[in-house]
């Protein structure tokens, strides 16, 4: 139980405010499906938004399999079984299949539980664990994210309703993988297809077909991190001030900015008198502009 606990702080664990699972943000808003993400009144997800879910999600998963006082398998990963908050932030529940993983890189055999579509190949056919079940299951939930389809989808032709299979077939190509990306994303800047491509990558990596040619959730977060960091705003020191510190007053920034100039002359007068060295607001100089943005 105490386990248990201290996954929760690890966004491995369901806690009350995540009500709502991100299967109907997904699997079922590709244009020819008639916008039924409707009937549920949740809008698709953007690509900023999948990237931080799957970063919580692996987050929680390696918690789950290395950080905890114990290790876990979660066996059932799966769109249905990760809820989502009002922020979005998402959270990895449903722990009614968790087994104790063995020591070390052995397996043990277990009764068949799971869903298909996430079921590890070695699992389906032994029975047998290890922590890499968890890790083919959380490249299938990527897929889903980059494809906006389900994991099983049987109204698709035989070569499609497998979505492990047809995915590896279309990452081959970037002109089939640039079609298999979920309608609804906003796919037109480098970035986000950049971003989009470094996924695909990871999800191929996640369900290889061997075990030991799968990563560690650890590397997933190593991965996926640097993807969600690169669209958070900069700290307000950051943005545009090249370098001063905008509470200095104006002769102590310029004095910073002759130091890092590397410029011998100096500057030795009150802020009293530079008050009056400050040219005038230029003549249809906007007033409403204000920001320190400046963007």
């Amino acid at each position: 139980m105490k386990s248990l606990m201290l996954m929760q702080r690890a966004g491995a664990f369901k806690s009350s405010p995540f009500k709502d699972s991100f299967t109907h943000h997904i699997t079922t808003k590709r244009k020819e499906v008639t916008d039924s993400w409707n009937i549920y009144a949740t809008p698709p997800l953007s690509w900023k938004q999948r990237v931080s879910i799957a970063l919580d999600v692996a987050r929680g998963v390696e918690y789950l399999h290395s950080l905890a006082q114990s290790s876990f398998i979660h066996r059932d990963l799966k769109p249905s079984n990760i809820l989502l908050g009002d922020d979005m932030r998402a959270k990895v529940a449903d722990f009614g299949l968790v087994k104790n993983a063995p020591d070390g890189k052995y397996s043990v055999e277990t009764r068949l539980a799971g869903t298909f579509g996430y079921l590890a190949p070695e699992y389906a056919a032994t029975g047998r664990v290890t922590t890499k079940v968890d890790v083919f299951a959380f490249g299938v939930v990527l897929m889903e994210l980059i494809t906006g389809r389900k994991a099983l989808d049987e109204t698709m032709p035989d070569e499609r309703c497998h979505l492990v299979t047809w995915f590896r077939r279309v990452i081959i190509s970037k002109e089939n993988m640039l079609k298999a990306i979920d309608q609804t994303l906003e796919t037109e800047d480098e970035e986000t297809l950049d971003s989009i491509t470094k996924v695909a990558e990871l999800a191929g990596h996640c369900t290889a077909r061997e075990p030991f040619q799968r990563p560690d959730m650890g590397h997933a977060v190593n991965v996926l991190g640097p993807l969600v960091e690169q669209w958070k705003p900069s700290r307000p020191e950051e943005e545009d001030g090249h370098g001063i510190d905008l509470h200095m007053s104006l002769p102590q920034a310029l004095m910073r900015w002759q130091a890092d100039e590397g410029t011998s002359r100096t500057f030795d007068m009150s802020f009293n008198h530079t008050q009056s060295s400050i040219p005038s607001k230029p003549s249809g100089f906007a007033d409403s502009f204000d920001s320190m943005d400046c963007r």
